[in-house]
């Protein structure tokens, strides 16, 4: 029996129901199953995938988060979770799931991605342009006696009445509606928790949620580096687990913190967008995203 020609398999939308096979695909590739990570991804956006013709799961998936108040036609979509079973490697089959999302189901929307050394040309060659870059960090986090105090920047855990204040401030850094995924937050985290000054303005929010062995730092959203220090001492002190987050390579007073604090390099991620110049927003209140597969 002649065996079916991968690229004319057929892409289905994924359900919640699916995360066991997503996870599945992601351990295949040499990655963290992050079922935890999946379950906000396939909740808060929208999955994508082929099945795999030998029977075994999926061979193909991704996840598209679209952002802005219209979902059927987004502000912005950001696409993320890449991945293709290693027996199915090299074959078309990430060319052919990509080519429908963009050039099929998001045709003419603002596309962005966080891409590998390895994806990054695949994604040049399907009209996205580097942007930006980010810098993995991983380690145990070792707080400082010259660290930011809440005395200094005042943080405190976020209540239910902060959502709404949360939102608005996204929406200015991110300079589009992500609602479906703020709204999860209190739900996905550990711990969120925002930041005032000292007349009561919220002027940061940072998050840290469990990803297998780690503890995730992101999103974090601050004023300025003090901000951003303080939300992340408050946020590390919650956890025994060792840090991991993705820092926009601008921050550089950040990062240099960061890595005198024990947290190290891991890899740099290249920030890519299509159909627009570049993110929207303002970088520069914008820390570290939730996770790279949401933009």
């Amino acid at each position: 029996m002649t065996p079916p020609l991968l690229t004319a398999l057929p892409i289905r939308a994924l359900t919640v129901d699916d995360l066991p096979h997503c996870a599945d695909l992601s351990e295949d590739r040499g990655w963290p199953r992050e079922d935890h990570k999946w379950g906000l991804l396939l909740s808060a956006g929208h999955g994508y995938g082929i099945e795999a013709p030998d029977g075994r799961g999926l061979a193909a998936v991704c996840v598209v988060t679209r952002y802005g108040p219209d979902q059927a036609e987004p502000e912005l979509a950001a696409i993320g979770m890449v991945l293709v079973a290693d027996r199915y490697a090299r074959r078309g089959l990430g060319r052919h799931l990509m080519a429908y999302i963009c050039d099929d189901l998001l045709k003419g929307i603002p596309l962005t991605l966080h891409a590998t050394p390895y994806g990054r040309p695949l994604y040049e060659e399907l009209g996205f342009d580097t942007t930006g870059r980010a810098e993995m960090l991983r380690g145990a986090f070792r707080p400082d006696a010259d660290a930011p105090t809440p005395g200094t920047v005042p943080v405190r855990p976020a209540t239910a009445e902060d959502i709404q204040r949360i939102l608005r401030l996204d929406g200015e850094v991110f300079g589009t509606d992500r609602t479906q995924l703020i709204t999860r937050l209190p739900a996905f985290t550990d711990r969120l928790l925002v930041a005032e000054d000292t007349a009561g303005e919220l002027i940061g929010y940072g998050a840290i949620w469990p990803n297998m062995e780690t503890h995730v730092i992101g999103p974090l959203v601050a004023r300025d580096t003090a901000t951003a220090q303080a939300l992340v001492t408050a946020l590390a002190a919650a956890t025994d687990r060792p840090l991991r987050t993705d820092v926009d390579v601008r921050h550089e007073e950040l990062l240099g913190w960061l890595k005198e604090r024990g947290l190290g390099s891991v890899a740099f991620n290249a920030v890519m967008t299509r159909n627009i110049p570049g993110l929207p927003g303002d970088w520069t209140r914008r820390w570290a995203p939730l996770t790279v597969a949401a933009g």
